[in-house]
């Protein structure tokens, strides 16, 4: 298989087959991010992308059950690229269960619901969005480009053409300032989305990017580990989707949670306050990682 610089999938997709449709991300201006600031963006053509496809159906053909669709923003593909990926996909990997990609609310929102359909129709099903948090005053410092309406439009877009939702919320990403307000709209913006899928990641300050050289001019801080928690502890109080299922196993958080919102929730609870209190371990900062 052929990639191009770094790769970056979701912990949920370690065992599925990674096909880079797309070299980088067609925003590439969140102030966070370092993940695609060495790539230029741009479309893989098409011949090259579906020659990969096909020479990893002749190596690993029916032990690939899930395909993820990279880089950053797979969805802004247009039409007749989707056609043919998902129909390679489906000719190469006869146990195919899902494919999957990172998608943003101004990707989804540009296709129309006939497009979206026939996007899930032909096997898209899984849609990767991070809002990041739910506070507007946040995103627009961390120029996520939409806002919590336009990420809850999304939203209700992929529900309608049948798509599952994995959303991804970013402790930390308020900064100091705006902990709380962050913590409580990233609740509501996860009620608002109602994902399958739901996880909450702790902002890492990468040197280089946006975020970083605001902290060195004093105009972003990041909340302590206890503040932190606190995010977490509101996020899990006061987010209610219907059924997700809900992890903070990535690498860069400091507790490590599983379960289900709501039904959960007061699990969840007490091992934060526990975290809080000193009685839960938390990760090793050493252990932490992006």
């Amino acid at each position: 298989m052929r990639y191009e610089g770094r790769i970056f999938r979701p912990p949920s997709e370690a065992d599925s087959y990674i096909l880079q449709a797309t070299i980088g991300c067609s925003w590439n201006k969140c102030t966070y991010c370092d993940m695609y600031r060495d790539k230029q963006f741009a479309v893989r053509p098409l011949a090259e992308t579906l020659a990969d496809v096909a020479a990893a159906g002749r190596a690993y053909g029916d032990a690939v059950h899930k395909v993820f669709v990279a880089d950053g923003d797979a969805l802004v593909l247009d039409l007749p690229h989707w056609r043919a990926i998902l129909a390679a996909c489906r000719a190469a990997f006869p146990r195919l269960r899902r494919v999957s990609c990172y998608a943003m609310a101004a990707n989804v929102l540009a296709k129309t619901a006939d497009e979206l359909r026939e996007l899930c129709d032909l096997g898209l099903d899984l849609l990767y969005i991070g809002p990041e948090s739910g506070d507007d005053a946040t995103l627009k410092r961390i120029a996520k480009g939409s806002t919590a309406a336009d990420h809850t439009a999304a939203a209700r877009a992929a529900h309608a053409a049948g798509m599952q939702l994995s959303v991804i919320f970013l402790l930390g990403a308020g900064g100091r300032d705006h902990s709380e307000a962050h913590a409580r709209a990233s609740a509501e913006l996860a009620t608002a989305m109602d994902p399958r899928f739901l996880s909450a990641l702790t902002l890492t300050i990468v040197p280089g990017t946006p975020i970083a050289r605001a902290e060195q001019k004093g105009l972003f801080t990041l909340p302590d580990v206890a503040a932190t928690l606190r995010e977490l502890r509101t996020f899990v109080q006061h987010a209610a989707p219907t059924d997700a299922v809900f992890r903070t196993n990535h690498a860069s958080n400091r507790l490590v949670l599983g379960g289900r919102l709501p039904r959960d929730r007061d699990a969840m609870l007490r091992a934060i306050d526990g975290a809080l209190d000193g009685s839960v371990r938390l990760r090793p900062e050493w252990q932490r990682g992006l």
